[in-house]
């Protein structure tokens, strides 16, 4: 990777008969480059140099070289990841490299309950507690409570399951009058969550598998392989320094929000003709670009605001809903000034490779001179190639250079800052408090890009502890209609404060929230209303077609003479 404001070197020659589908496998990353903003000096991160066991990173100017890099022949990579423009990093690096940026983009005390004290009773009292830690028993992340003051703790978590495993068994959950256990073995890492809340030992299962991808994400599996390979007992921490407040986000966004519960992005309602707007304007500036990122994103606050993908990509699948969280959980909610690039792995498409990922904030121009610009929208591109900086930066310069000359950057702006959500009176239907719902059917296109919608949290449920409850309640609806043993369609719940609704068909999932005196009559009532409401509003709600676009990458000489 070459830094900005210094030449991109000459990369590896792609081999004969991969040009074409290149893309489809994500290369070892670089050193990662988190940009201040535009118009600073550019620092590059260099992991390649750290060792292992030492993983601090060394920074230095644009004039930088890598020169261990450059002594790594390409008989050392697979044949399957070199691309023209990619230089192959050392195993250090391909461990090492995106948690350093995600570090440099996480401020210092950030973590919520990092220090907290595990001996007093507060800390027993929690509603859930997380904990990763290797087959060694080494802890690597906490929920709550600092890792090396639990050591002991995870230290009979791992001797409980390896006394079960020598008897030639597994275990998977303990479930207890007011607890549930759940452990979740992963490669070398071993997953337990404790919870106080109503969500199934599957649904816990299922939130200790997206963590465990998240880390994914960072480390790549293969890298992971590698580390405890060399050395059992490695500590993990060391790698993830910096990175723990990416887990926290992740499983305070299970506590209250339907990303997880659903499997669905959310989306920032938008005006159906700002929404074709600028995602016109997007679909162009990534085509324009060569090489053309692989897709590319608007988030706002971890919302979608719309998306663009190559033809390639569309035409080869849906893009993994649980990849598409984790790269929202990990770049959506801003990054800051400036603009980043980084290595990402997506699990779903590809656990032992990553994408390059740019990111960079809209309007930051107008932001600056009081102009209000974007209100934080954030631009993501995912590139297959490694060189691929300048040519993220162009587009990025490009969109904002079209949204500003029609005005869609400030209309843009506007709505993000206004909040551009509803609360659950906008359908008119004053017996609802509030909703989940998500479609099942539409246009392919959107169908590849699940989705869900629901409306701000109002009155009664503003503080935490009642937003908890509420979701620990949808998390009860979910487990009894997709019960593995036997599933409903239809299912209403009396609760102490509420009366709740769930309804799954093969074109919708709707889980609705009503005052306590709503019968169940009534609040099939409700819904079939919200639900003609929610087909009329629905290019407001969702990115309906997200448009594909053909790239035009740069082929190599090899690959010219070959055609």
């Amino acid at each position: 990777m070459a830094a900005a404001g210094s030449p991109p070197g000459k990369g590896t020659p792609q081999p004969p008969g991969e040009a074409a589908d290149a893309w489809s496998v994500p290369h070892p990353p670089p050193a990662p480059c988190v940009c201040p903003p535009r118009g600073h000096p550019v620092t590059v991160t260099d992991a390649a140099e750290a060792d292992l066991t030492e993983p601090a990173a060394a920074v230095s100017s644009p004039d930088y070289r890598r020169d261990k890099e450059e002594e790594v022949s390409p008989a050392a990579v697979p044949a399957a990841v070199t691309s023209s423009g990619c230089q192959h990093a050392g195993e250090e690096e391909e461990v090492t490299a995106a948690v350093t940026t995600v570090a440099a983009m996480t401020s210092p005390g950030c973590r919520r309950g990092g220090e907290e004290d595990v001996t007093a009773a507060g800390w027993r009292c929690r509603r859930k507690h997380v904990f990763v830690l290797s087959e060694a028993g080494k802890p690597i992340y906490s929920r709550h409570g600092n890792e090396e003051a639990l050591a002991a703790t995870m230290g009979v978590m791992m001797a409980l399951v390896s006394f079960i495993q020598s008897g030639g068994n597994a275990i998977r959950a303990i479930c207890s009058e007011d607890r549930t256990l759940v452990f979740e073995q992963r490669g070398p890492l071993l997953l337990v969550s404790v919870s106080r809340t109503r969500q199934s030992a599957a649904q816990l299962r299922r939130e200790l598998a997206f963590v465990h991808e998240q880390i994914l994400s960072l480390l790549t599996r293969g890298g992971i392989a590698r580390v405890f390979a060399r050395r059992r007992g490695y500590d993990l921490r060391r790698l993830l320094a910096g990175a723990e407040a990416v887990l926290d986000r992740l499983l305070s966004g299970a506590a209250a929000d339907g990303r997880l519960l659903l499997g669905a992005a959310r989306c920032l309602p938008l005006p159906a003709a700002l929404r074709r707007a600028v995602s016109g304007a997007l679909r162009r500036a990534a085509a324009a670009a060569v090489p053309a990122p692989a897709l590319a994103l608007l988030a706002a606050g971890g919302r979608l605001v719309t998306a663009a993908r190559q033809r390639a990509l569309a035409e080869g699948g849906r893009l993994c809903a649980s990849d598409l969280h984790l790269l929202l959980n990990l770049l959506g909610s801003g990054v800051g000034a400036g603009e980043v690039w980084t290595p990402v792995c997506l699990p779903r498409f590809n656990p032992d490779g990553y994408f390059y990922a740019y990111a960079a904030a809209l309007g930051e121009e107008e932001e600056e001179e009081g102009g209000g610009g974007t209100g934080g929208v954030t631009l993501i591109l995912l590139s297959t190639e490694r060189e691929g900086f300048y040519a993220a930066a162009g587009c990025r310069r490009r969109l904002e250079e079209t949204l500003r000359a029609q005005g869609w950057l400030g209309e843009l702006g506007a709505a993000v800052r206004g909040g551009a959500g509803y609360g659950p009176a906008r359908p008119g239907a004053p017996e609802l408090r509030h909703f989940l719902y998500k479609p099942l059917e539409g246009p392919e296109e959107m169908q590849q890009l699940p989705q869900f919608t629901s409306p701000e949290l109002e009155d009664p449920y503003t503080s935490e502890e009642e937003q908890h409850r509420l979701f620990d309640l949808y998390h009860y609806l979910h487990s009894r209609v997709h019960s593995p043993h036997r599933p409903l369609r239809l299912l209403y719940h009396v609760a102490e404060k509420e009366t709740l609704l769930a309804w799954v068909t093969s074109k919708f999932e709707l889980y609705g929230c009503f005052s306590p005196l709503v019968t169940k009559a009534g609040a099939i009532g409700v819904l079939t209303k919200l639900l003609r409401w929610l087909k009329k509003e629905e290019d407001w709600l969702f990115i309906r077609y997200p448009p594909p676009y053909c790239a035009t990458p740069a082929r190599s000489e090899g690959a010219e003479a070959e055609g």
